[in-house]
């Protein structure tokens, strides 16, 4: 089972940015790269702390604690010290509203 869940007006969603969404303890964060969306959850395989906030160099973000770097439209790890990838989620615009795909 899934269900679509809103994160932001797709107007108000510029280029360069993210919108975090926190569902059922799950912290999603969805980014606008180029006018494409990708969802990936915003927790750092390494140590458990949030990635938003970090740098992003082109698709990928950079862990503001210990720098694990992640490909952020696949969810693969690019650098150490984290070696495990992110989950990521499948994001659509429905209606002029950006929503991410949670699978039960």
């Amino acid at each position: 089972m899934s269900e679509w869940i809103d994160v932001v007006k797709e107007e108000a969603f510029m280029p360069g940015t993210w919108e975090t969404v926190d569902v059922d303890d799950i912290l999603i964060a969805v980014f606008n790269l180029n006018g494409e969306f990708y969802a990936i959850e915003d927790i750092c395989t390494h140590d458990g702390g949030t990635l938003t906030g970090g740098g992003i160099e082109g698709k990928e973000i950079i862990c503001p604690r210990h720098g694990a770097r992640f490909d952020i439209t696949t969810g693969e790890v690019l650098a150490d010290p984290a070696y495990e990838d992110l989950p990521t989620f499948s994001v659509r615009v429905k209606d002029g509203m950006v929503q991410v795909e949670l699978c039960y």
